[in-house]
């Protein structure tokens, strides 16, 4: 306790770190009032009713509860979301995104801009695509009077889309005056506002049986083994040694002659990515079996995560989104240059191609449990259902709300830990220091 204490007060006591955090508590505290502000001309009661599934469950959870509220944050932060995946996905496979990739600062810039104006677009899509999904849910009165059709469409649009410029903003403005990665804390703090709610769900459903508050107690229990698991999957990684040889600049020495380092290549290298694939996919043969029910067991069987054959596909989904998201984003050719031009090479493997073999077949390898790991943590939320678990509490135990909390909070304590090392405080741990996933891409989450 004494020492928690303390690195709190050394925490509060660097100028710099504590305007930070407080101006991220004032930008979350911003956004979790927004997320209760109802669009105009909507029956706040009528909403309350109505709860989503599938991938409209997903943006629900990522929002808040947002979605769900009819707030003017409904859309949240996934606009954006979706525009940065695509514009990575286009740094890859479109020369001139390369290109720009390439020019550094100045190329960044125009790749956020363009990313900016996709995400307006994304988000008018969306919002009219949110303005029919309203009506079918206040089809029964839940609309006010003096709103008609038209109007209620321009300004539900018009409103959902400033809200989700808005939102990015401020997740922008968080990761350049705040502390961690702006529009991956915006996502934790949707995920995190539902857990006091569905905790208190599950605790009623156990307490109100006789003998069940022990079952409660063993949840919890394996929750809490579930996130040590989840930990040790993002900070997983396979160190490659590489030798770094002797330079003489002028009278001055680098690299130490032979001195050694690493390379570390991480078991998961396509963080949360492949699960929101894998929900986004299986989601759509479900749509299809609505309309004709009789004839869609199968398919609306995958609507349900308890389910067998919902868990046996979404792994094998999440599987192939792994191998084929890292492939995407994990160049092996461009480490062996990088090496080679810093005069770093792998002991026994010859600079150049060879090494990016090497490299390659060292991912391949590790990939693989990674794959299934992130898989097993996928359908976790499934099992726990099949258990007894309350389906909104179920969601903590895996998935992606759980790997986004983990990630999440691990760099943001990895930054707060950089503060204090550079101003020579002890780190938050005596073990070690904390390692974060190490990456400023949002959408790796």
């Amino acid at each position: 306790m004494k020492k928690l204490i303390q690195t709190l007060k050394n925490i509060w006591s660097i100028e710099e770190l504590r305007d930070k955090i407080l101006f991220t508590l004032m930008m979350i505290a911003i956004y979790r009032v927004g997320s209760h502000i109802v669009l105009p001309g909507i029956d706040p009661n009528q909403m309350k009713s109505s709860e989503s599934t599938g991938i409209l469950g997903l943006i629900n959870a990522f929002s808040g509860g947002a979605f769900n509220n009819a707030s003017i944050f409904a859309l949240g932060i996934m606009p954006y979301i979706s525009a940065s995946i695509f514009m990575q996905l286009m740094t890859v496979l479109v020369p001139r995104f390369q290109k720009l990739q390439k020019e550094g600062e100045s190329g960044r810039k125009k790749i956020n801009q363009y990313t900016r104006y996709l995400t307006i677009a994304v988000t008018v899509l969306q919002a009219s695509a949110y303005v029919t999904y309203l009506k079918g849910i206040l089809a029964q009165g839940g609309m006010m009077s003096g709103f008609s059709p038209a109007n209620f469409w321009l300004t539900t649009v018009v409103i959902l889309t400033a809200g989700t410029m808005f939102v990015m903003w401020m997740g922008e403005k968080i990761t350049d005056k705040g502390l961690g990665n702006g529009t991956s804390l915006i996502i934790m703090i949707g995920i995190v506002a539902r857990l006091p709610q569905n905790f208190l769900q599950e605790l009623s459903a156990k307490s109100v049986r006789n003998g069940q508050i022990l079952v409660f107690i063993i949840e919890i229990a394996i929750l809490i083994a579930i996130i040590m698991g989840c930990v040790l999957l993002i900070q997983g990684v396979r160190k490659v040694p590489v030798n770094y040889a002797k330079q003489i600049v002028g009278n001055r020495q680098f690299g130490g002659g032979g001195a050694r380092q690493f390379l570390p290549l991480k078991v998961n290298s396509a963080g949360v990515m492949p699960i929101i694939f894998a929900q986004a996919i299986i989601f759509i043969p479900t749509i299809f079996a609505n309309f004709n029910p009789t004839k869609g067991a199968f398919l609306l069987a995958l609507n349900d995560h308890s389910n067998p054959w919902y868990m046996l596909i979404y792994s094998v989904v999440v599987i192939g989104f792994t191998f084929l998201y890292t492939a995407l984003i994990f160049n092996p050719k461009q480490i062996a240059d990088n090496l080679k031009q810093n005069n770093g090479f792998i002991p026994g493997v010859k600079p150049g191609q060879p090494t990016a073999d090497y490299i390659g077949q060292i991912m391949d390898k590790i990939t693989l449990p990674g794959a299934i790991l992130l898989a097993f943590v996928g359908i976790l939320p499934g099992i726990a259902m099949s258990m007894g678990v309350t389906q909104q509490f179920s969601t903590f135990f895996g998935g992606t709300s759980l790997l986004i909390m983990v990630g999440v909070i691990l760099d943001t304590l990895q930054q707060i830990e950089t503060q204090l090392l550079m101003r020579q405080y002890d780190g938050l741990m005596k073990s070690g220091r904390i390692q974060g996933r190490q990456t400023t891409s949002a959408v790796q989450m």
